[in-house]
């Protein structure tokens, strides 16, 4: 068996990125783009890229559907919290590092010095693929494949 060089099959540059900038309401530097690489919404499956911003953030959140990961780029970090918002583990995870999760993770995602760029395929019937939380961990807003196709572009 080859391996694939992810970088010759997929121009990243050609790919509709959604810019996340950094938000005052938030207590911690959100910057991170996604772009939507396919969907089955009848099956609710969804594929994204995310790249962040060195040493920033994406929402803090809780994935409610199987998601696979793969680093494809820099150094990424994820902190595990519990239902109380105490730190459960601070995992750094380099390129390369590919993981499977049922759901259920509440954590917060930031990219290392140099950013990272992470591969998720996530699967939940809903379509209702993760919540992002408040500081407090209260429901800010459901995040579902409708709602990042419309972002995107993609749907009306």
């Amino acid at each position: 068996m080859t391996a694939v060089n992810l970088h010759t099959c997929l121009d990243s540059s050609e790919l509709l990125w959604v810019h996340n900038p950094p938000d005052p309401r938030f207590s911690y530097p959100i910057d991170y783009d996604f772009a939507v690489l396919g969907y089955q919404q009848d099956f609710g499956r969804l594929d994204l890229l995310i790249r962040w911003a060195p040493n920033s953030f994406c929402h803090f959140h809780r994935h409610i559907g199987a998601t696979t990961t793969l680093v494809l780029e820099g150094e990424h970090h994820v902190i595990d919290l519990d239902e109380k918002g105490q730190e459960i583990e601070h995992d750094v995870r380099p390129a390369g590092d590919y993981r499977t999760s049922p759901g259920g993770d509440l954590h917060m995602e930031r990219g290392g010095p140099d950013g990272s760029l992470v591969l998720f395929a996530m699967f939940e019937p809903s379509g209702r693929m993760f919540e992002i939380l408040d500081d407090d961990r209260n429901l800010i807003a459901p995040v579902t494949i409708d709602s990042l196709l419309e972002l995107a572009g993609e749907l009306g």
